[in-house]
């Protein structure tokens, strides 16, 4: 009799996980590079103009975005430029022109002495399916210390 039970419970949990198993779970679907230009801290915020280009993993075909980053928290000094990369992860393993186009928001921070590090892990995109992560690598000169909230647009 309790074998019976156990095959049934086990037939009842694997009917109700399945469903969960069957959905989409995120691919990554290529890389995105952004040139930044240079920025100063006020403070409490900071803004920076971008140009991006993102690589697609399936095609290998290359599309450019525009963009801004803007930082809300500590952010005090002066950077002259540098570089982001991000993975790109979505739903679907293609992902064509304009896809990446809209606003991501997530956790920021950057250090620089001479040469800086930072990174930013945003989510946000076309109805918020598109992901930046899980860390950006940002390269930078200048003297800087920035944590804080980072929302980018890109267009």
């Amino acid at each position: 009799m309790s074998k019976i039970y156990s095959a049934v419970l086990c037939v009842t949990m694997l009917a109700f996980t399945a469903p969960a198993f069957a959905q989409a779970q995120p691919v990554r679907v290529g890389g995105l590079t952004c040139d930044a230009a240079p920025r100063v801290g006020l403070l409490v915020g900071s803004r920076q103009n971008l140009r991006c280009v993102f690589r697609s993993n399936a095609t290998g075909r290359s599309y450019t975005y525009t963009g801004t980053i803007g930082r809300i928290g500590l952010d005090v000094g002066i950077t002259g430029g540098g570089r982001l990369f991000w993975g790109v992860f979505a739903p679907t393993s293609h992902v064509g022109y304009g896809v990446l186009r809209g606003t991501y928001v997530g956790a920021s921070g950057n250090a620089s002495f001479g040469l800086g590090l930072g990174a930013n892990v945003l989510v946000g995109g076309s109805n918020r399916t598109i992901s930046l992560q899980p860390l950006s690598v940002e390269g930078q000169l200048g003297v800087n210390l920035a944590l804080g909230v980072a929302r980018l647009t890109l267009r």
